[in-house]
């Protein structure tokens, strides 16, 4: 562990895929906040979503891997999709401030959208106690309501705000252009888009069946 990181920027998500929103968030939130590096987690087994919803660990960790290689500042950790059961931010936040010890300060980031959910998340008030939480937005689009900056100031901390242009790319966006054969180029790097296209992700395996086996009826 290195004990030279007084800044720590933690980037969680599912990352299904990873794309250029996530990376330039991550890249303006060190330069913004001076972060020494940022920790980029996919998700386990998340609270919030239904895993059949959700691509595999492995491929997910592997994406991200492959995106962030040319960063020196930008690492993967494993923390969450080797834990087993469902697996929630706090006792990431607790294991993260127990590694890096006490002088080292976290900052949480993330967007808006899941910010405005924060106070039903698990242990809540000690969460935001351990970190610093950033949301990302993208310019123009409306912050959260605003109750949740004021829970955050009756907590005796401040949200971060960070406008970021390519918050406008979306995961969920990405997928349905693959489902639908449609070009991901320039929103994803280069070998994500190679890992989707190798390892058949976000098409629907019953289409590829059936033309496997129109395929195989016509020989």
């Amino acid at each position: 562990m290195n004990k030279s990181i007084k800044r720590l920027g933690i980037m969680g998500g599912t990352f299904d895929p990873i794309h250029y929103g996530h990376l330039v968030t991550a890249e303006a939130a060190r330069g913004e906040y001076e972060l020494d590096h940022v920790l980029f987690l996919p998700s386990g087994i998340s609270p919030h979503k239904d895993p059949k919803t959700i691509s595999d660990a492995q491929h997910r960790y592997l994406m991200t891997v492959f995106a962030t290689l040319t960063n020196p500042y930008f690492e993967v950790s494993r923390v969450e999709i080797d834990r087993e059961g469902v697996t929630y931010t706090i006792d990431t936040l607790r294991l993260l401030k127990e590694q890096y010890g006490a002088d080292t300060k976290l900052y949480f980031i993330t967007g808006a959208d899941v910010i405005a959910e924060i106070m039903s998340w698990k242990d809540s008030s000690e969460l935001i106690q351990l970190s610093e939480f950033i949301a990302a937005t993208r310019p123009g689009f409306k912050f959260q309501p605003e109750y949740v900056d004021q829970w955050f100031f009756q907590q005796n901390k401040h949200l971060h705000q960070l406008k970021v242009p390519a918050m406008a790319i979306s995961s969920t966006d990405i997928r349905l252009r693959v489902k639908a054969g449609k070009s991901i180029r320039y929103l994803v790097p280069e070998s994500v888009e190679y890992y989707i296209r190798k390892n058949k992700l976000y098409i629907d395996k019953s289409d590829t069946q059936s033309e496997k086996n129109e395929a195989e009826s016509v020989l």
